[in-house]
């Protein structure tokens, strides 16, 4: 009997810590970070084949999805709705990282030397400002930004195509048939590269582990423990939140996500979730032309795990200088990330870059940064997950709030066979909305 992808995935997950454990105890630290080097090759192929797939896939199911909604009214409403959601998915994100810091202090009893507060952190914090961000939201050229995965470029873009596509009308119909045939052609490629995915959380967690042993985590335990236990309470709030609009159906929701979470989580990447995330909204209910739309901004605009951590991970550095910070100071910080946060998708390691930049805006040693990044991979890892069932909750919600969300097409299928089922159920809709246009 062939495994679920889910059980695939887990095992591939025990299999790589497993042997990274044994590589980590048994070769020098030398050895175990060049065999780790090689584990990662999988995980490196599997990104890379997924972001091979990432902008035409972005591209063309924003254009179809836009082009679906035909009324430039509606588009702006849905629009609306998608950033008021984002907003104050955002706000209780990063309330809730500064409550939850301040109740389990962290970096109080951290029991760790400090770096000397003069030490770099090797990172630019100056990388992160308000020009800069619109600057970067346009871009220079297409072929460029498609080249670098810059998928709020991307969605820009798109968006200027799509209105000029709805204003043409039947001139438009054989380009909207095409990216709609080429959609369809990335899906399916799609489903072949997720049935890798096991192997490359197998690199992925055996590279980790290899090279870092997790003797890291025993040091640093109370510290991840608190942060994933503050996780585990945004996700109560994520599934409260979709449970008020979605009812019990909140709960098959989170089913279909098992799957893009648990490669999100393993592979600490949220590009190799997006296609498999657009897919299992679409089973689950969401249309295409919604999914579409509200994926790719969120991924910019709606990171909830990764503000969540701004603001704990900012407390925490300060806790561990001894460095107070009053009621308004927080209040400032918050308002601060809230701003910045928004630009991070044109950033490397941008929610470091964030911290480093909050850091020194409130005189706490940036040189702190240097406490987390060495379980930075290991925090990113519940970010990502994190962050895909944020995304995931806030298309059903604007689906919903549409009035479009449809029963869930497969339910009970097991993850393996979703290629075989996915499309079945919304290619009538789609040749009908195409001929719409």
């Amino acid at each position: 009997m062939k495994l679920p992808l889910t059980a695939r995935i887990l095992a591939g997950m025990l299999l790589g810590i497993a042997t990274g454990v044994a590589c980590h105890a048994m070769l020098p630290s030398a050895d175990a970070t060049q065999v780790g080097g090689y584990f990662s090759l999988f995980a490196d192929l599997f990104l890379r084949l997924v972001k091979m797939i990432i902008a035409p896939l972005v591209f063309c199911t924003l254009v179809i999805g836009v082009t679906r909604i035909g009324d430039v009214h509606a588009v702006g409403r849905i629009g609306l709705r998608t950033l008021g959601w984002f907003l104050v998915a955002s706000f209780i994100s990063l309330v809730l990282g500064a409550l939850l810091a301040n109740w389990l202090h962290p970096g109080s009893a951290l029991g760790l030397p400090l770096p000397a507060a003069n030490a770099s952190s090797g990172l630019n914090a100056n990388a992160l400002s308000l020009k800069e961000f619109v600057v970067h939201l346009v871009p220079s050229s297409i072929v460029e930004a498609m080249a670098s995965n810059e998928i709020l470029q991307i969605v820009v873009f798109a968006a200027f195509f799509s209105v000029g596509l709805t204003t043409l009308g039947e001139k438009a119909q054989l380009v909207v048939r095409l990216l709609d045939q080429v959609s369809h052609v990335m899906l399916k490629v799609t489903g072949y590269v997720m049935a890798l995915a096991p192997f490359a959380v197998f690199g992925a967690i055996a590279n980790v582990v290899a090279t870092r042993g997790v003797s890291v985590l025993v040091t640093y335990g109370r510290f991840m423990g608190e942060f994933y236990a503050s996780l585990i309470a945004l996700w109560l709030l994520l599934i409260l939140a979709g449970g008020a609009l979605l009812g019990r159906r909140v709960f098959a929701l989170v089913r279909f996500m098992r799957v893009p979470m648990l490669v999100g989580f393993s592979t600490a990447s949220s590009e190799s979730v997006y296609p498999k995330t657009l897919e299992q909204l679409e089973r689950f209910g969401v249309p295409k032309r919604i999914a579409s739309f509200v994926l790719p901004i969120g991924y910019s605009f709606n990171l909830d795990g990764t503000m969540m951590y701004c603001t704990f991970a900012t407390l925490f550095i300060a806790q561990a200088y001894g460095v107070h910070l009053s009621f308004m100071q927080q209040v400032s910080m918050l308002a601060i990330l809230m701003l910045t946060s928004k630009g991070m998708a044109a950033v490397p390691r941008a929610s470091l870059v964030v911290i480093a930049a909050t850091l020194g805006q409130f005189n706490i040693p940036e040189a702190g940064l240097l406490l987390i990044m060495g379980v930075d991979h290991f925090l990113d890892m519940g970010r990502t997950a994190t962050n895909v069932l944020g995304n995931a909750v806030a298309s059903a919600a604007v689906a919903k709030w549409e009035g479009v969300l449809a029963p869930s097409s497969t339910e009970g299928i097991p993850d393996g066979d979703a290629g075989r089922h996915h499309g079945d159920g919304f290619r009538s809709e789609d040749e009908a909305a195409v001929a719409k246009v």
